[in-house]
Formats: C-alpha cells, structure tokens, sequence
C-alpha cells in the first residue's frame, strides 16, 4: 500500500513536471542565461504571454570600466521567439511598464515582444554615486547597445526602436550611434534642440491657430499675473499643502507658472473655449490655471536628471517675457533652467555636438525612421520636418494634434499609410 501510493506521488510529479508546473520556462531559461541580468521577476500581464522584471548590469561610464556598474531596470515582454521585438528607450523612469495592461502600439499592431528600458539615473536605475559626468547621452546609447546585444540570440527577427518625447530622443540618439543595432525608429512627439534656450518655439507660438486665439491665451495669462495679491494666498497654501520646495522666491514661481501656461496649453491640446473670460471668479481663474499646469514642475528635485541632459546635451525651451514685462517680478527669463532647476549643478555647460552629430548623420544617411508629431505640439518646433527627398525617412504630422500623437491618433488615410510603411519595412 505504501509503495503504490509512493508511486502515484512520483507520478504526479513526473506529470507537473512535463505539464510544466515545476519547470521554468523557455523565456525564463533563456532570460537567466543572460551573464549581465542579476535578477529576475515574474509580472503580471493582461497582454503576453511572460512578462518578467528584470535588472541589467551597465557600466556606469563605458569609456571607463574603473568607475564602476549599476543596475539598469528592464522589463521584458515575451510574444514569441519567432516574433519581431520592439525596445522601448524609454526617456525616464520604468513604473509605466510595471502596469499589466502596458502595451505599446507598434507591439499591438505586429504581435511583437517588448523590451522597456528604464533610462539610466532614473528611479531603478540610479547608480549608487550619482556622479553627473556620467549621465550622456553617448552613455545612454551604449546602455541600450548593450541591451540589444544581449537580447539579439533570443529574439533573431526584425527590431523596432521607439519611445515618447524625450524617450523619442532616445531612440533618436541611440540609431545616431549605433544604426545597425536596430531595423527600424519610430520617435513619437521627439524634439531636436540646438540649444539650452531653443528659441525656435517662440516662433512657434506666435503662428500657432488662430490670432484670436492666441491673443484669448496672451489675455488670460496677462490676467493672472494682475491678481497675483488676489491669488497668491491660493497659490501659497498649494504649494505648502504639497510640501513644495523651490530653489527660487515663490514670486517667481508664480511668474514661470505663468510664463508655462501657454507652452503646456499648446502641449497638451486643450481646448480654447474652456478659457475663463476676464472677469471670472478668482477661484475659477485659479483653479483653471491649475488644470492646465502645475508648480511642481518647478519644485525641486522633481526631475533633476532630465534638466541635467537638457543643460548638458539635449537642450530646452526658453519664455518669452516681452507682452508681460510690467506684471513679472523677475527681470529676464533668460538662464532660468539652471536657476529654477540645477542649484546643485549648475557648472555644465551646454555642448552642440550631440545636436550636430544627430544633423550629420540623417542629412548623409538613410536609416528607416518614421517620426510622429503633433500640429499644435510646441515641441514640433523642434521635430524632425525639415528633411526631404529621403526614401526611408518618413514624418507624420496630425492635423490638430498634441504632444498626444501617435500613429494610432493620425487620420485615418495617414494611419494606414503608416502601418503599411512599417509592415513593408518589416517583411523586407
């Protein structure tokens, strides 16, 4: 009696092994053979098949072993060997690609898998020594040439690179580097500065919509800027409710607030009707003014990384303070980003060469690249449309669209137009 029922228990076991309930799987297998990633989780998903969390050891500088590694955060999203993948060069921190329902949309269209890399000095994927000498852009390539070259034996077929915004400038920069690494680039919504104060979007600003538009945002924030003494204790109590710290007087702070206003109202492609007339309430004019942005981009520690490779390489947007001279307490806008943003770094100095490497190599060379852009996105200023009569490079812009573009976003004719293109690419 004993020895069957020693039997049987063997026999289960046997069968949960071939079932696969005790055996890793090919992916995890596969992932765990990988020298550089140190760690391994299984997540949650509600659209792959695996998805695992994973930590990726980077050299901190890779012109320079002696300074060390760390960990870089990489979450992988397994759709098949036999499928193409897309790295996601994500241009900040990875928490988006721990949600189960994350799915990118090129992935969706192509049944692809997903690589997401958290940037380097983001969140997860901060060395110990946040030492700012190490956070380039070249370095950042480097990271994901690494992740590519380890990855590449699992998944053979085509690859995608693509990311939003500044993730858009990832991918950018990372096929500027290494353009054989990848097949393809689609940058979402990517800016190409040319300086820390890029002014291009001045220019911008001043043709975007309508003039009666404009003049309804120029109008309104000139208004909040008169009853500063009205709204300050509004503002104050805000700030201090959200334990806000500022590297500069809150005056100032309510000047940039305002001075921002039109640039994320453009961004983000609100809708003109919804501006409180001139002589609305003092709570309405504040609590709208409040929907559109918020103090706490200015506060400190928010977003330093990112603020650092903008001074450093990547460049930024200045304000135009012209039609609000009488009505701000600061005397120029001219040098706010290390002011309001680098108090504790504010030694680096801005290098072109980046911007003029990215320039080199699209004007000589012909990678596939589709970059997406929205018409009233102020970051469009700085988009990639001033090429033409290349064969490969393609650039969407949707009429009306924000820095919310995507190809799934475009008009209808321009959307196919897009994912045949991207099809084609992939079959080639």
């Amino acid at each position: 009696m004993k020895k069957t029922r020693l039997y049987f228990i063997v026999f289960i076991c046997m069968s949960a092994i071939n079932t696969g309930i005790f055996a890793q799987s090919d992916i995890y297998r596969k992932l765990s053979e990988i020298a550089e990633i140190t760690k391994i989780e299984k997540l949650e998903s509600d659209e792959f098949q695996e998805k695992y969390l994973t930590f990726f050891t980077q050299k901190i500088d890779h012109g320079n072993d002696s300074v060390g590694v760390f960990q870089q955060r990489v979450v992988v999203f397994h759709a098949g060997f036999d499928r193409p993948t897309v790295i996601i060069t994500e241009g900040y921190g990875g928490k988006p690609a721990l949600n189960p329902k994350y799915r990118e949309e090129i992935s969706r269209f192509f049944n692809t898998n997903m690589i997401f890399v958290e940037h380097r000095y983001f969140l997860e994927s901060t060395p110990e020594q946040r030492d700012w000498q190490y956070l380039t852009a070249e370095n950042s390539a480097f990271d994901l040439h690494a992740v590519v070259a380890a990855f590449k034996p699992i998944y053979p077929k085509k690859w995608i690179s693509t990311g939003i915004s500044k993730g858009g400038q990832t991918a950018l920069i990372f096929r500027t580097f290494f353009p054989d690494d990848v097949d393809i680039s689609v940058p979402y919504v990517a800016p190409l500065c040319y300086g820390i104060e890029d002014g291009r979007h001045e220019t911008f600003l001043r043709n975007v919509s309508t003039a009666e538009n404009r003049k309804k945002i120029e109008n309104f924030q000139t208004e909040v800027l008169k009853r500063r003494e009205k709204l300050m204790p509004a503002f104050e109590k805000f700030c201090a409710e959200k334990k806000y710290e500022f590297n500069i007087p809150l005056d100032e702070v309510y000047d940039y607030w305002v001075l921002e206003y039109s640039f994320a109202f453009w961004q983000w492609g609100n809708d003109v009707e919804k501006i409180p007339a001139t002589d609305a309430s003092d709570d309405d004019i504040f609590k709208y003014c409040m929907s559109i942005n918020r103090p706490s981009y200015f506060a400190k520690d928010g977003n330093t990384p990112f603020f650092v490779q903008a001074a450093r390489e990547l460049g930024y947007y200045g304000y135009n303070t012209e039609p609000f001279k009488r009505y701000l307490k600061i005397k120029t806008g001219k040098g706010y980003l290390k002011r309001v943003f680098l108090a504790d770094a504010d030694s680096i100095n801005f290098d072109e060469n980046l911007s003029k490497k990215i320039v080199n190599f699209l004007e000589t060379c012909d990678p596939k690249i589709m970059f997406i852009y929205g018409e009233v996105d102020p970051w469009t200023a700085y988009g990639v449309t001033w090429l033409k009569e290349k064969r490969n490079i393609k650039v969407f812009i949707q009429p009306g669209g924000s820095h919310r573009s995507r190809i799934s976003t475009l008009p209808e004719a321009m959307k196919n137009e897009a994912i045949e293109t991207l099809k084609k690419w992939l079959e080639e």
